[in-house]
C-alpha cells in the first residue's frame, strides 16, 4: 500500500493506492460512515465495481444506497447537478456525511461540486476508476460542471476527505480510455521531471499492457507530483498550480470544437494540446525543436493525438482562439499559456500574443 498525503492544513487528506483496494475499502471508509447509510454515486459503466464496493461496505456493517448516473461528459451539466442534489436531499444527506464518487473524472467533478454546495458543504470521497481520474482529477479539489460556453466554467474548490485508488479496476477500462488517461501521466514528466518523462518513454507499452508494477509506479509518481503542487498552491493564486494545466488551454479549445463529445476524449485533447504547446514553444524559439519532436513521437507511439489532424480537428486558428477566450483562466482580458523551455521546464506565460497563436494553429493545418 502506498499512501500520499495532500498537505492542506485542516483540509489535508490521504490518497491510498493499492491493488485490490476496492474490495477492502470498507475498513477505510468506516471512520467516515458515522454509523449511517453511505451514498455512492456511480457511473453507469462501473456497476461491477459498484457491487464490489457495496459488498466491502456491507462487510464492515455499513449500509449503502447507490445513485447510478449516465456515463459521458454530458453528465457534467446543470440538469444532472440539479437532479443529483435533489436526490441527495431526499436521501437525507447531512453536512457531516460523506458521499462516495465512484467513476471517472465526470462523476468525481459532478459529485464534488454537488457536495460543495449541498447544505453549504458536505463531505465526499473519491474512488476513481479511470487512469485519468486516478492520476489527476480525483486529487486537488477542483470540482465543476460544463456549460454551453465551455468546460468547467461553473465549479468550486472542494477537497475530498479521502481518495482510494485501486489500479486493478483499470483492467476493465477500454484501451482508448486507458491511453487518454496516460496523457495526464506524461504531463507530470513534461512539467518538471524529465527523468519521469524518460521513464514513460521506456515503460509506456508495459503500463498500457497492464503491467502491475509499471501501472502502480506511474500512479504513485503522478499523485505525489500533484499533491506536492496542490500543497504549494491550492487555488492557483501563485501560478504554481497552473503548471498542471499544461496542454489544457489548447486541449479545451479542441474539445470545444469537438462539442465536448466522445469524438475527442479529455485526455486525447490534453495530449494534442501538450504537443501543440511544445510545438508553439519551439516555433517561437523558446524550446529546442528536438524536445518538441520527442514529445510528438512519444504521443504518436502510444496512439494518442499529437496534432490537429490526429485529433480530428479541421478548424482554423480564429475559431480555436475564439474557444480559448471562454477559458476560465482569462484574467484582466489576457489568457495565460503554459509553455516550455524544454522537457521538464514548463512555465506560465501571461504575455502570449493571440495573433501568434492563430498563425501557429493555421500553419498546423497545412
Amino acid at each position: 500500500m502506498t499512501t500520499v498525503r495532500v498537505a492542506l492544513g485542516d483540509r489535508s487528506y490521504d490518497v491510498v493506492i493499492e491493488a485490490g483496494l476496492l474490495a477492502r475499502a470498507g475498513a477505510l471508509l468506516k471512520p467516515l460512515s458515522r454509523g449511517r447509510t453511505m451514498v455512492i454515486v456511480a457511473d453507469a459503466n462501473v456497476t461491477a465495481h459498484l457491487a464490489t464496493l457495496q459488498a466491502a461496505l456491507s462487510a464492515e456493517g455499513i449500509a449503502s444506497e447507490a445513485i447510478v448516473l449516465p456515463s459521458g461528459e454530458a453528465t457534467k451539466s446543470w440538469a444532472q447537478l440539479a437532479a443529483l442534489t435533489d436526490r441527495l436531499i431526499e436521501l437525507g444527506i447531512e453536512r457531516g456525511d460523506h458521499v462516495i464518487a465512484l467513476g471517472g473524472g465526470v462523476i468525481g467533478d459532478l459529485v464534488g461540486f454537488a457536495c460543495s454546495i449541498l447544505k453549504r458543504g458536505c463531505g465526499f470521497v473519491q474512488v476513481p476508476t479511470t487512469l485519468l481520474a486516478q492520476v489527476d482529477s480525483s486529487v486537488g479539489g477542483k470540482t465543476a460542471i460544463n456549460t454551453p460556453a465551455g468546460k468547467n466554467l461553473v465549479g468550486a474548490f472542494h477537497q475530498p476527505a479521502l481518495v482510494l485508488i485501486d489500479p486493478d479496476v483499470l483492467d476493465t477500462l477500454p484501451a482508448r480510455d486507458l491511453r487518454a488517461g496516460y496523457a495526464e501521466v506524461v504531463k507530470y514528466g513534461l512539467i518538471d521531471d524529465p527523468n519521469f518523462f524518460a521513464w514513460c518513454e521506456a515503460n509506456a507499452a508495459a503500463l498500457l499492457a497492464g503491467d502491475p508494477a509499471a501501472r502502480e509506479h506511474a500512479i504513485a509518481t503522478s499523485v505525489a507530483a500533484k499533491a506536492r503542487i496542490v500543497g504549494e498552491d491550492e487555488r492557483e493564486t501563485t501560478g504554481r498550480r497552473a503548471l498542471l494545466n499544461l496542454g489544457h488551454t489548447f486541449g479545451h479549445a479542441l474539445e470545444a470544437e469537438a462539442g465536448f463529445s466522445d469524438r475527442l476524449l479529455h485526455g486525447e485533447g490534453v495530449a494534442a494540446g501538450m504537443a501543440l504547446a511544445c510545438g508553439y514553444s519551439a516555433a517561437q524559439g523558446i524550446a529546442p525543436a528536438a524536445d518538441a519532436d520527442r514529445v510528438v513521437a512519444h504521443l504518436r507511439d502510444v496512439g494518442l493525438p499529437h496534432d490537429l489532424n490526429s485529433a480530428g480537428i479541421d478548424a482554423d486558428g480564429e475559431t480555436l482562439v475564439a474557444h480559448m477566450l471562454h477559458d476560465k483562466k482569462m484574467d484582466a482580458g489576457t489568457l495565460p499559456f503554459l509553455l516550455t523551455r524544454g522537457i521538464g521546464q514548463t512555465y506560465l506565460d501571461r504575455t502570449v500574443d493571440l495573433g501568434l497563436i492563430r498563425t501557429f494553429l493555421d500553419a498546423q493545418r497545412n
